[in-house]
């Protein structure tokens, strides 16, 4: 196999056969003859070393090589088209979309409230908000694909710059009327024996707190688990087993069939703004980190009045 000698005339021929199905059709699409892109077909698989189709009665059936290298080429494409839309949008002078990727959970707890105040600074602003989880969230900032992400991992990915956002303890959620919520607040041991609803076992969360409870030797039932903050909310409204979450996605759900109750032990859950500091900055990327401040301050003073609110619970409704 030599790469080195294999262009971007080859991949071009591949896809299109890939696409296609049949020569005639790739070759009227790359506006070609028959016999030179079967030539040059040839010569791709002679350089690969493989065959990237069979020949089956005429037509071209791709090989499993071929279906593994087309998804690769499909991922380069993809990355051409987003350049080729952001060329036409700079031609005809439009604002380019301002680029945000977030961590799933923030895209629910935080980011609606600082949307609305980056509306109301900027009523002509475009945003597109991806979520996505660690460590692809690291690796596509660090490519620079982004204008700004939201994360909670402190060190800054390659190429980028990280300030931190919002900063508080992990806390407790219980259902309405839980005999728990007599507590002002709860440590470790007042969830010995109860059924606890965890985050999936390699959450750095999950395993932070698996390692506090095995030190102090306190056993919980751990019934159910899940990769979503919101879904272990809506378990517990629903009365089956308590939790200890991060506090936005808690303080989201609060008063909703759930309360809040603070930990006696510190678990300290950080949000991280990064930016990519070899993209051009965007215009209204400043706007937009002065509302995710202001609704990080907003959202750290309703937590707080939240907790402060202990005692006897009542009954919902």
């Amino acid at each position: 196999m030599n790469p080195a000698l294999i262009s971007h005339r080859h991949i071009e021929i591949f896809r299109a056969l890939m696409l296609s199905g049949g020569v005639s059709e790739a070759a009227r699409s790359l506006h070609t003859s028959q016999p030179t892109l079967s030539r040059e077909l040839a010569r791709l698989e002679f350089l690969l070393g493989y065959a990237l189709f069979d020949r089956v009665k005429g037509r071209l059936k791709p090989t499993q090589a071929a279906l593994s290298l087309f998804e690769e080429v499909q991922r380069s494409y993809a990355g051409l088209d987003r350049i080729v839309l952001r060329a036409r949008a700079l031609a005809q002078g439009h604002e380019t979309v301002l680029e945000l990727l977030s961590l799933p959970a923030l895209t629910q707890a935080l980011l609606p409230g600082a949307c609305k105040r980056w509306q109301d600074l900027a009523p002509e602003g475009r945003l597109s908000i991806t979520p996505q989880e660690s460590p692809l969230l690291e690796e596509w900032l660090s490519e620079q694909r982004y204008d700004l992400g939201l994360t909670e991992q402190a060190q800054s990915p390659p190429g980028t710059q990280s300030e931190l956002l919002f900063e508080a303890d992990e806390v407790c959620v219980l259902p309405d009327c839980h005999p728990l919520l007599e507590r002002p607040s709860l440590g470790l041991e007042d969830l010995s024996g109860q059924p606890f609803i965890s985050l999936a076992s390699q959450d750095p969360y999950r395993q932070q707190l698996d390692a506090l409870f095995d030190a102090a030797g306190i056993a919980r039932r751990l019934q159910l688990e899940t990769h979503s903050a919101a879904a272990i909310c809506e378990c517990v409204r629903r009365g089956l087993g308590l939790s200890i979450l991060n506090p936005l996605t808690a303080l989201r759900f609060s008063g909703q069939g759930l309360q809040l109750r603070r930990l006696r032990v510190s678990v300290p859950y950080r949000v991280y703004t990064v930016q990519a500091m070899l993209r051009s900055r965007h215009a209204l990327l400043a706007p937009l980190l002065d509302s995710l401040r202001a609704e990080a301050r907003a959202l750290s003073q309703l937590l707080e009045q939240d907790l402060r609110r202990t005692g006897p619970s009542s009954p919902a409704g």
